[in-house]
């Protein structure tokens, strides 16, 4: 989960800068001044001449060209002074740079990004590095995407490519620059236009997040000068086909295009291996400039039939097995550049990345909704809709540790509504067994022509290839992704006809191997159908008791984008994201506009949450006690969104096939729409998240008050023990019973155990229900705790709308106030695991030491360094738990060594109505 102490950090060419930029996305404080800009010279990279090679440009010069008079000719010169430029990293918009340089505050605290000025960014702005080659024998390629949106494009003084061929933030482009490369130094400089997400096809941030005042634009993938010799090789990849359900065998089918750059004819000669234990050649005659696909079949290529492959699943499912294929081509009687007398078989060029063997499906089921199945085993999408950074700082740290949670939460699938990620993002959660779902964005450019009044200017002509382009680049990067299950060419609309053609015939031709979904809503288009999947709703706060309904956004079909809306993050969190004056107006007023909740007026303020969790839990009466309540509401709602769509997801009729929760995370610090905060502190939906999502687990419904098993595991569960005991708030003990004997079969089936009663003698209007669930040997295998009211929330769907259904009276658990205090103790040690020594394991026994009947409700654990910071990312067994008196569990924490800074570690332990206390775990 947590593979090096050291962050993997691609943003900036300067150590300083790299510090700052650090500073900025980690720990929310402002970036650290550089030293004078003059005195900072952008990397070079040094480019080898072999075929094949692929090298990204280190870093840029960037300045806005406002203020650069001289022309575009001298400004891509070799051996131009960029004194006075700011400098960025290779994958880097322009806010991103000037972040990290300490030119502009941190946008994510308080209302910092207020202070820095927009205008700044309505003219072009130059990115320009340098590079050096010694060999010039060999062809010379730049290889880029990710402009955002256009750019003028300039080599050694000559223009190679003009903002209208160089639109939109993912079309891919290869320009031939080996007339103008030289021995020795050499520039390229890109003039980046200014982005508006309305009018270009790009990305925007929605109702997201405050959006950064120079929306994005910049160079935000890497620019790869590539080499090669007279046969460049392109497009390599491998579809398969796998027998089910048998899995037994597979076959492949490798494919690749040719092109003779050579004025000409060449025999070129292609290669391949798949692992260690598949080889396979061809020659393959050329005309002079001529591109031919080459196909390698088990028909032709009998190795490439597998028998008893190594699968890929999904996490939970099965293992993450890859494959890797590379590929080469070498010519005869031509050296690297393509002249004559160069040694016989030189290698031309090659290709290598990895692919997966799965299969994917997703059928209408009869009630139309999308059901997908891998391997020909179906699942319940169980997801959330993921975010990258603001500034589109890539961290290939930070985003395996965001991956690990998702996983961690019994997460499946993450949905990306465009920002698609870097290919490192895709590689991450095929090894993590993540499935994605990418898809383009709504709201924007990308449904001008079909979302009606919603923001998005129309298409004209121009607009039409520029998306086409988009897709066919997109399917090629992604489509030997095993975790990538589909690809969504619309998400609130679907596209009209003409744009749908554009891009099914670009997926057509990319060999795209997984369904294609029309739109992410409950719309249709006329080659792919309908989606199978909807967008209801909620975006805002609704009742537990909402997600059991078969209507609305409740448990039922495919729910694409949902959840109740606002996730308030800890209290350690609140303090380094906002001021004391917002952290007072948060508690105290909930009609006031809370700027790091969205641009949106819909969500501009947390009044609907804010008026349910005082109605509910009572007024709060501190910032302390706001936060604490609020972590009851989030994980008590969060636990019962995902509960509702397991417990319906093998119902006879109107099942429940999938659930993105809105959202995994957010790109920059943000009081709602997140399951993880900025700085991966984890608050009651994280652990709401992970506690219904368990392989095997018990848990309780707010329509019906049956109690179900459900198990996620493939295989088959007997000799289970359910006990469910119903409590006042003063512990006394009201209802008990013990069912025995339970069976529940795998894959997510479930049994349900029993049916509490309507009502019960002596109960309290607030009162709790404690379920636990024991395997055959009696070993405690799932508890699940709720608080309940005998009063229940009601709700007006006569007065639905698209972002929330209103609630018309609340449940009363204002008796959680009334509950004594409970005395917990905690012991803890830590150890360094002997094989992996950059990791640290933390072992929490925490016991309810009390001599009466009271709980301890939903006691939180924060792994804390010397000056009581939490210690972030960290991986929980469990957390935020509730113990009876005379009750202890034990819990492990797993987290990098170095995340300590050399400080022993500690427990701090609080809770709904436990003292905050800390203890030493060293």
């Amino acid at each position: 989960m947590f593979p090096s102490p050291v962050r993997t950090v691609r943003w900036e060419a300067s150590a300083l800068t790299v510090l700052g930029l650090l500073g900025a996305l980690l720990a929310g404080a402002p970036a650290a001044a550089p030293s004078p800009r003059a005195a900072q010279v952008p990397a070079v990279t040094a480019v080898p001449a072999t075929p094949g090679s692929t090298t990204p440009l280190s870093g840029y010069a960037i300045r806005s060209t406002a203020g650069v008079s001289d022309a575009a000719a001298l400004v891509s010169a070799p051996g131009y002074r960029t004194a006075g430029w700011h400098l960025a990293g290779p994958r880097s918009t322009v806010l991103a740079a000037l972040v990290a340089d300490g030119t502009h505050p941190d946008p994510f605290h308080s209302t910092d990004q207020r202070r820095i000025p927009a205008a700044d960014f309505t003219v072009p702005w130059w990115f320009r590095s340098e590079f050096t080659v010694a060999d010039t024998s060999a062809r010379t390629y730049l290889d880029f995407s990710g402009v955002v949106s256009a750019a003028d494009v300039f080599v050694n003084g000559t223009q190679v490519a003009t903002a209208a061929a160089v639109a939109g933030a993912y079309t891919h482009h290869e320009l031939d620059v080996t007339e103008l490369v030289r021995a020795g130094a050499n520039a390229v400089a890109f003039r980046i236009q200014p982005n508006d997400p309305r009018k270009n096809l790009t990305m925007g941030w929605l109702d997201w997040l405050q959006p950064p005042p120079d929306e994005n634009m910049g160079i935000v993938r890497d620019v790869l000068v590539r080499r090669g010799g007279p046969v460049a090789l392109r497009d390599a990849h491998v579809l398969s086909g796998l027998a089910l359900p048998s899995l037994a065998s597979a076959d492949l089918t490798v494919k690749a295009k040719l092109r003779n750059e050579s004025a000409a004819p060449v025999t070129a000669e292609v290669s391949g291996t798949i692992g260690s234990g598949i080889a396979f050649r061809r020659e393959v005659p050329l005309g002079a400039h001529e591109t031919k696909t080459v196909a390698f079949t088990p028909a032709d290529t009998p190795q490439l039939h597998l028998e008893r492959p190594r699968v890929w699943w999904p996490a939970g499912m099965g293992a993450q097995e890859l494959y890797e294929l590379d590929l080469a081509v070498t010519v005869s009687g031509a050296g690297a550049g393509g002249g004559a007398g160069g040694v016989s078989g030189v290698v031309s060029d090659r290709a290598r990345h990895g692919f997966g063997i799965r299969s994917v499906q997703a059928p209408l089921n009869k009630d139309g909704a999308r059901q997908y199945s891998v391997n020909g085993r179906p699942l319940l999408i169980r997801g959330a809709g993921w975010s990258p950074d603001e500034l589109l700082r890539w961290d290939a740290t930070y985003a395996e540790d965001r991956l690990a949670y998702a996983r961690d939460l019994g997460l499946n699938t993450l949905r990306l509504e465009g920002h698609l990620e870097q290919d490192e993002f895709f590689d991450l959660a095929d090894r993590y067994g993540i499935l994605t779902l990418p898809g383009w964005q709504c709201c924007t450019k990308w449904e001008g022509e079909v979302n009606g009044t919603e923001a998005g200017e129309g298409w004209t002509a121009a607009d039409h290839p520029v998306a086409k382009a988009s897709m066919a680049a997109e399917a090629a990067r992604l489509r030997d992704h095993p975790s990538v299950i589909s690809f969504l060419i619309g998400s609130d609309f679907a596209p009209n006809a003409e744009i749908e053609r554009g891009y099914v015939e670009a997926l057509k031709a990319a060999d795209w191997p997984t369904p294609v979904i029309p739109a992410a809503a409950a719309k249709s288009a006329p080659l792919t159908g309908a989606s199978g999947m909807r967008m209801p709703g909620p975006y805002d706060w609704v009742p537990p008791g909402y997600w059991y309904d078969k209507r609305e956004g409740g448990a039922t079909g495919f729910n694409s984008e949902t959840s109740a809306g606002p996730d308030i993050p800890t209290l350690d969190t609140l303090r380094r994201m906002m001021s004391p004056a917002e952290l007072t107006s948060l508690w105290k007023d909930p009609a006031a506009p809370q700027y790091h909740r969205s641009p949106s007026r819909t969500y501009a303020t947390l009044k609907l949450y804010d008026d349910a969790l005082s109605a509910r839990y009572g007024a709060p009466r501190s910032l302390e006690d706001y936060v604490a309540k609020a972590q009851l509401a989030q994980y008590e709602n969060v636990r019962a969104q995902y509960e509702a769509y397991a417990r319906n997801a093998t119902d006879a009729s109107k099942p429940s096939t999938g659930l993105i929760y809105w959202m995994f995370n957010s790109g920059w610090t943000s009081l709602h729409w997140q399951l993880v905060d900025r700085y991966l502190d984890q608050n009651g939906a994280y652990f709401g998240a992970k506690k219904a999502n368990e392989p095997l687990h018990v848990q309780y419904a707010y329509d019906d008050r049956t109690v179900a098993v459900v198990n996620r595991r493939a295989a088959a569960v007997s000799g289970l023990t359910a006990r469910v005991s119903l409590f006042n708030t003063d512990g006394t003990r009201k209802y008990d019973r013990t069912v025995t004997g339970l069976t529940v079969g795998g894959n997510g089936a479930k049994t349900i155990a029993l049916t509490l009663p309507a009502s019960v003698e002596g109960l309290s209007a607030t009162h709790l229900a404690r379920l636990v669930l024991t395997d055959a040997s009696g070993r405690e295998v799932s508890r699940n705790v709720y608080w309940l009211s005998t009063r229940r929330d009601v709700l007006d769907y006569t007065e639905s709308d698209w972002y929330h259904t209103p609630t018309t009276a609340y449940a009363d658990l204002t008796g959680l106030r009334s509950m004594a205090q409970a005395t917990v103790s905690a012991t803890a040690t830590t150890s360094v695991d002997a094989d992996a020594p950059s990791t640290s394991t933390t072992v929490v026994t925490v016991r309810n030491t009390g001599t009466g009947n009271t709980p301890a409700l939903l006691t939180d654990l924060h792994l804390v360094d010397g000056k009581d910071t939490p210690v972030l990312p960290v991986r929980w067994s469990d957390n935020q738990i509730s113990l009876w008196p005379g009750e202890s569990a034990t819990l492990t924490a797993t987290y990098r060594t170095a995340d300590l800074h050399g400080s022993a570690p500690a427990i701090r332990v609080s809770g709904w109505n436990t003292p905050t206390a800390t203890v030493p775990a060293g």
